[in-house]
């Protein structure tokens, strides 16, 4: 029973961890690269635009549809991993 519970707390510590450096990610490409350092990011441009614009449009999206697929990747290894698949 007690390894049970301490396989568990390593697999949910696991989720959380990842959990944690996608939005840690996400939050620097949309609101860091969008925003805060759209100024500095000005003079270098990408597809007729400049690059803190393209990617407070387009990059983070693009960016977190990313993220998805590497999550569910990620989550699905974590998952064989602790023995918990659907498979």
């Amino acid at each position: 029973m007690a390894d049970h519970k301490s396989n568990a707390k390593a697999y949910w510590q696991a989720n959380l961890r990842l959990i944690i450096i996608s939005l840690a990610i996400w939050a620097l490409v949309s609101y860091g690269f969008g925003i805060l350092l759209r100024p500095m990011l000005s003079g270098i441009a990408v597809g007729g635009t400049d690059l803190g614009f393209w990617f407070a449009q387009q990059g983070s999206i693009l960016t977190f549809i990313a993220l998805i697929f590497f999550y569910a990747w990620r989550m699905n290894k974590l998952d064989k991993e602790f023995g918990v698949d659907e498979e």
